[in-house]
């Protein structure tokens, strides 16, 4: 399995010429940081987690040409926004495109999209086409190949991270349940939220995210959803633990 992190970032971590912190004025291209999801290629499949709004310049940069399935996270718009963008691979791959989420996110993506969700017979012509399946606090397949969501908190919204094999993604939380964190235990490869160093009412700071990493204990636990207030990602990783490291855009990682 491989996993591709498409972006690392959130919006308060994309650089913009506004900005004049070090962050956003760095030339390392660690710190050039899109908004977070990832790419899984398992079992022969290509699967993503969220589409936001950097979707189609994420895909384009990683040529990822193949897409079995979409796994959203949460109905937040950095996490859903690039969703029309899927278009792309009904074309190519002459199919619907499978999306995977709760119900609360499908609804929300109907309201947003409404247009995707019209009856083919009345579509415009060329508009995405997808095939829905509702998931909930317990396993799924997709394929063949087996997704065990991991429940969390985002403030007071529910959101799922995902365990595939050795691996855990969980993007967007300040709370994670005991009973959760026993479904990420074995987890070889971990990649957790952490958005910056001081406290934040939605997000685990840096220290809460290696409470979390000491718990679960993985082989190499990596940090997504990294604004611009954590710091210069060279001067962040020489503070982490050895099997700890800020995710950067376009990690890849061999599980």
């Amino acid at each position: 399995m491989k996993v591709t992190v498409l972006g690392s970032g959130t919006s308060q971590g994309v650089p913009v010429i506004a900005c004049d912190c070090e962050v956003c004025q760095s030339l390392d291209y660690r710190d050039q940081r899109l908004r977070a999801a990832i790419h899984i290629e398992v079992d022969n499949q290509s699967i993503v987690v969220d589409t936001g709004p950097d979707f189609r310049q994420q895909m384009l940069r990683e040529r990822i040409t193949s897409l079995d399935a979409v796994l959203y996270t949460h109905q937040h718009k950095d996490h859903t926004a690039g969703m029309d963008d899927l278009r792309s691979f009904n074309f190519k791959q002459e199919k619907d495109v499978p999306v995977y989420a709760r119900a609360e996110v499908m609804q929300q993506l109907k309201q947003e999209f409404a247009y995707i969700f019209v009856a083919k017979e009345k579509k415009y012509p060329g508009v995405l086409n997808i095939e829905e399946f509702i998931i909930e606090n317990r396993p799924f397949d997709i394929n063949g190949t087996t997704i065990i969501p991991i429940e969390v908190l985002h403030h007071k919204l529910p959101v799922f991270g995902f365990r595939v094999q050795n691996f855990t993604y969980v993007t967007d939380t300040n709370y994670i349940a005991d009973n959760e964190i026993e479904k990420m235990k074995g987890t070889e490869f971990l990649i957790l939220d952490a958005l910056r160093k001081e406290e934040h009412i939605s997000h685990f700071n840096i220290d809460q995210a290696l409470e979390v990493i000491a718990k679960v204990q993985p082989k190499q636990a990596y940090l997504t959803h990294i604004s611009h207030k954590m710091g210069l990602h060279a001067d962040v990783n020489a503070e982490l633990p050895e099997n700890v490291q800020l995710a950067y855009d376009g990690l890849q990682i061999e599980c």
